[in-house]
């Protein structure tokens, strides 16, 4: 006898684990982030963590399209792309900010946290890759995560120039290629839901 509809209720199910626990994750280090990007005053630390508390957001919202149908996931997708646009452009406002008033990052706190960050979000890339056919909603969310490893390694190696030469300048330099990163996902996201071929 044939069980394709069990199958296909094991692979939803599977997919809400699999986007809870990276909802939870992400939502934690979002909250860890703000907490040490005011104590480090880095403006790459606050960038990487409101990607990833915006990343939790569109988790949230992807678990509502899990199992409805194809127009429900789009839109899901492209409301991930949306709030991306608008972190980037605010990102790049902070940056500007910070760029002309003055900070004093704290290079030590900035690789911590990116190397704890890189970790949370390779487990999530991992895990998110056995789903990521399941729709555009879920390759939406596995295209944000590849992002996020990315700003990570971008956070860390400014984290290390900071501490190591004193140029403050690198930390909100590193917040606008963050900004950058996520402008990138958001236009492949989008590109993807218009022709329906996101990879």
């Amino acid at each position: 006898m044939s069980c394709d509809g069990c199958q296909g209720s094991v692979r939803t199910q599977a997919e809400h684990t699999i986007v809870t626990t990276a909802l939870i994750l992400n939502a934690l280090m979002g909250v860890i982030g703000l907490g040490a990007s005011y104590f480090a005053q880095s403006t790459g630390i606050l960038a990487d963590a409101v990607d990833m508390a915006a990343d939790a957001s569109g988790y949230a919202l992807v678990l509502l399209a899990v199992g409805h149908n194809e127009r429900f996931r789009v839109l899901a997708a492209r409301w991930t792309a949306g709030v991306l646009l608008l972190l980037g452009f605010g990102i790049v406002a902070e940056a500007a900010h910070r760029w002309l008033t003055g900070s004093e990052p704290f290079g030590p706190v900035m690789m911590a946290y990116s190397v704890v960050s890189f970790v949370v979000n390779l487990y999530v890339l991992r895990t998110l890759a056995k789903v990521r056919d399941g729709g555009v909603h879920l390759n939406a969310s596995y295209l944000c995560t590849r992002a996020d490893v990315l700003a990570n390694i971008t956070v860390f190696v400014a984290g290390g120039i900071v501490w190591f030469t004193g140029m403050r300048w690198v930390d909100p330099v590193a917040g606008v290629a963050i900004a950058i990163l996520v402008f990138g996902e958001a236009r492949e996201i989008l590109g993807g839901v218009r022709d329906g071929t996101i990879e």
